[in-house]
Order: structure tokens, then C-alpha cells, then sequence
């Protein structure tokens, strides 16, 4: 008999916020069923759920006939569930083997922990699934995308029945995400019952047979991917399809002279990198992973050492050798990994947007002014739709999308000339993406240079007015609005290069 799993009027109530209404529905196993929604729209609360992160405020989930609430993730473990998050839960200073056996090390008849059979375990799960990866190493000397795939282990090594995966993908380059659905496909075929969230159509295409759709708390509909459009599912989520929401966009129809100028930059990562952004301009930035995008805005900002080259900002030379130095000199950077590099994880909605213009608030005698403090969080928090209960809140409790917008808050109150954003829609919904489009466009009007750097196709082309395509540290390609489509930047990322 196959595996199931039931949600029964599942709801659940924050203060404020009801954030799941009414959620029925029921999944076989042998089956990949990919949530799909807006951020707040309910996925990750029902999969918190599900793994003893939240409690119900009403309803009742089924797990192959008994009624289940686990108060817990351990006891959801227990009982055959793993969740794995958007948000890493690993423990640096410790093995990859350590991580993979968290919390049931192995001991051997010594009573003493046995390293060797942990070692060797989590060395037959890497050979298994083409997973490059030594068991010894601390997890603080792996990638990012390497520490995805060790929260990956972990559930496999589990051998759970039901296992959840939440925007697997985020850090993950393409021979990651490989690895990925094979892994997937390979649990499918074990009879495993497989959540899957993603807000990348190509990604559901590929692993999902299934699609469930919410939308402010509710359950919208149960499809077949392989019957249903991209825009049918968009629709679905937020009401418009994406190719809406790129021609809704007020543009600004006024660049004007550069503001920023880079000439030959070389640096341990890039090569002689060279191109301009105009006052008003969204400049998109193209490329596949590794590709030299992220590295040469880390350079612009202070973080990389300039090996030669020049940087112009309003046609002086400058030399940002810190990010403070970036700062003061009008240049803004939002990184692409938001929990590493962007939030304060134990810090409020609130000190996140104002921590970079703190000296703003002090009076003459070191004393902060808090209410002009709080006056510039609720109007950031009002101009950006920030969803939070209240600026008190801790920002890791919002959602991903609402935290790419309170770093984005911080750094449009330092009011630069030059405003980097590196992926700034990665991991976030269809939704929260068109508000972020919007506010993007809008600082382009208010006559900043924005550079925009994506990887997902149509946001490039339909967010800037003109595309730079990097390939191997260098630039293989500058296009206009009109010569930029999914052929030709693909073409210049993959194929050509220009010496």
C-alpha cells in the first residue's frame, strides 16, 4: 500500500496574521509535489507544520492513517519526515560527517563515537549520487552549495518517508542542481512522497508531476505540470501573467552620463572587465555561475583587491578598499546570499534598515534620536510593503522576499549614486518579484545607476535597458534593449568570447 499524507482544514493564526486558512488536501507517494505561491502565501508555514516547527491552530494532518502533530523536528524525524530549508541548518566547526549523523552519532562497542562508520556512510552517499565531497572536511571549509548538499545527506542518510525540500536550488550551480534531481528522481523511485518549493518554472518542469497552488493563506488548486502553462500557474498565484508585469513597469525614458566607469579591471577573479552605467540606467548583468558577475561587483565595492585597472565614479579616479570606503563614496551592494552577507540574523526589522546611517540618529551628546530612528523604519517599511508584524521583529521570522526588502531599505537610505544588486528576487516569489521590479525601476528614475545581475533569462531582458554577458572572468558581450534575447545572451554565456 503506498504512502500517504492528508491535511485536513489545517489553519493557522499569528498575531495579526492568519497565515494558513482552511488548507485540505491529500498526497500519494512515488509522486514530486511542488508548492507554488507568493512569499506569505503559505508554503513554508504548512511545511513548518508539518515538521514540528509550528503547532496547528486548528485541523489535523495524517500520516498513512494516524493522526500526527509532532511538537518538534525530532519527532518528526522520528516519524519518517525532513524538512530541508531555504535557510541552512548546519553546524560549521563540524564535519561533513558529523553534520550528515546530527543528532544520532553512531558509537561502537566501546561505547565511543565511531567516526569510521560515519565517515564511511556519508562517503557511500556521496559515490552514490556523484557528490564531490570529503567527509572529513569541516563544513566551514566548503561551499555554500556544497552545504546545501550536505543538508541533503542528512535526509537521505535518515532514510525519512516524507522529505520536503525548500528552494533547494538557491545556491546551487547547475552541476549541483543536477546532482539535485537525480537525487530526487532516485527517491521518487523508492516510493518516497517528495514536497518540492521553487519559484523557477524550468526547475518544476523538470522534477514535479504535480502542482500545488496557494495563494494569502489558501489552497488555490492541485494540477498536472505536464497539462499546465507557465502562465496558467502564474495566474494561478498572483492573478497576471509575468509578461504583464515587465510591460506594466514605469521606465525611465531619461538616462543621462555615466556616473560609473570601469576600464580594464583585473583582479584574482576577472580580467580585464571594462563597461559604463549611466545615470538612470538599469544595467543587466548576464552570465552563468562562475562566471565572473559577482566577483567583479565585489571589486567595485571594496571586497576583492584591485590587481589594475581603473574605476570612475562621476569621472574621478576612486579606490574602495573596504566597503566603508564604497559606502562613503556612494556605492551600494546588496549581496546574493542574504543570510551570509545581508541580514543581521539576531537583530530587528527595524536596526536592519537603519544599522548603515546609525550616526544619523545621534544627537551632540552620543545619545540616539529614536523617534526620527523609527520615523525612517515605518516609512521604509510603508514605502517598500515590508510585511512584518511590527519593526520590533526579528527579521529572520519574516520571509525571504520581506528580507531582500529591509536590505534593500538599508542601502537605499545611504542614498548612492551606484546601487548593486546581486539576485536580488533569488528564492522569492512571482509576486514579491513584480513589487521589487517596481521599486528597481523607481530608482532608476530618481536618477540612480542601478546594476542588475540575474540568472534568471526573462528578468534580464525584461528589467534592463541594456545587458553586459560575462563568461570565464571576462566580458563576452554588450547588448542593447533590442538585441537582447534568450538566444543570443545564452549564445555569448556558453559559446563566444570577446578578447
Amino acid at each position: 500500500m503506498a504512502d500517504y499524507v492528508e491535511f485536513k482544514h489545517i489553519e493557522k493564526v499569528f498575531p495579526g496574521v492568519r497565515a494558513l486558512k482552511d488548507i485540505s488536501f491529500k498526497v500519494e507517494s512515488g509522486i514530486v509535489y511542488a508548492f507554488l505561491g507568493e512569499n506569505g502565501a503559505g508554503k513554508s508555514t504548512l511545511l513548518k507544520i508539518l515538521n514540528g516547527d509550528y503547532m496547528p491552530t486548528s485541523g489535523e494532518y495524517i500520516i498513512n492513517g494516524e493522526t500526527e502533530h509532532f511538537s518538534n523536528p525530532k519527532e518528526a524525524i522520528e516519524h519518517g519526515v525532513s524538512v530541508i530549508y531555504q535557510e541552512r541548518q548546519i553546524v560549521m566547526d563540524m564535519t561533513v560527517a558529523e553534520n550528515v549523523f546530527l543528532g544520532g552519532w553512531p558509537k561502537n562497542s566501546k561505547g565511543l563515537i565511531d567516526y569510521d562508520l560515519m565517515n564511511g556512510k556519508t562517503a557511500e552517499i556521496a559515490k552514490k549520487f556523484g557528490i564531490n565531497i570529503n567527509p572529513k572536511s569541516k563544513a566551514s571549509e566548503i561551499s555554500i552549495a556544497y552545504q546545501q548538499m550536505v543538508e541533503i545527506m542528512k535526509a537521505i542518510n535518515r532514510d525519512c518517508k516524507i522529505i520536503a525540500f525548500d528552494e533547494p536550488t538557491s545556491s546551487l550551480g547547475d552541476e549541483e542542481t543536477e546532482i539535485l534531481f537525480n537525487i530526487i528522481r532516485s527517491l521518487q523511485s523508492e516510493g518516497k512522497i517528495i514536497f518540492y518549493v521553487s519559484h523557477r518554472m524550468d526547475e518544476i518542469r523538470q522534477i514535479a508531476q504535480k502542482a500545488i497552488i496557494f495563494k494569502d493563506g489558501s489552497l488555490v488548486d492541485v494540477v498536472d505540470v505536464e497539462k499546465t502553462s507557465d502562465d496558467e500557474l502564474i495566474k494561478k498565484m498572483v492573478g497576471r501573467s509575468l509578461g504583464d508585469i515587465f510591460k506594466e513597469l514605469k521606465r525611465n525614458d531619461k538616462i543621462g552620463e555615466p556616473i560609473l566607469e570601469v576600464k580594464n579591471l583585473t583582479t584574482h577573479y576577472v580580467k580585464n572587465v571594462s563597461f559604463k552605467v549611466h545615470k538612470g540606467e538599469i544595467l543587466g548583468f548576464s552570465g552563468l555561475v562562475g562566471s565572473g558577475r559577482t566577483e567583479t561587483m565585489r571589486a567595485l565595492f571594496g571586497v576583492d583587491k584591485v590587481l589594475s585597472g581603473e574605476i570612475l565614479l562621476n569621472g574621478k579616479p576612486i579606490h574602495p578598499s573596504c566597503p566603508t570606503d564604497a559606502i562613503k563614496l556612494g556605492i551600494a551592494y546588496c549581496p546574493e546570499d542574504r543570510k551570509e552577507e545581508g541580514i543581521l540574523p539576531n537583530m530587528s526589522v527595524g536596526t536592519n534598515i537603519t544599522i548603515s546611517v546609525m550616526e544619523r540618529y545621534k544627537s551632540k551628546f552620543g545619545l540616539l534620536d529614536f523617534g526620527k530612528e523609527n520615523k525612517t523604519i515605518q516609512k521604509n517599511i510603508e514605502d517598500l510593503k515590508i510585511k512584518t508584524p511590527q519593526q520590533e521583529t526579528l527579521i529572520t521570522q519574516l520571509s525571504g522576499g520581506n528580507q531582500q526588502k529591509v536590505i534593500l531599505a538599508r542601502w537605499l537610505e545611504t542614498n548612492p549614486d551606484v546601487l548593486i544588486l546581486d539576485e536580488p528576487t533569488k528564492g522569492i516569489d512571482v509576486g514579491a518579484k513584480s513589487e521589487f521590479y517596481k521599486i528597481i525601476c523607481e530608482c532608476a528614475r530618481s536618477g540612480k545607476a542601478v546594476i542588475f545581475i540575474s540568472s534568471e533569462m526573462p528578468e534580464i531582458i525584461g528589467m534592463s535597458d541594456r545587458v553586459i554577458v560575462m563568461k570565464g572572468g571576462k566580458i563576452s558581450a554588450e547588448l542593447s534593449r533590442e538585441e537582447a534575447n534568450e538566444e543570443t545572451i545564452l549564445k555569448y554565456a556558453m559559446v563566444s568570447m570577446v578578447s
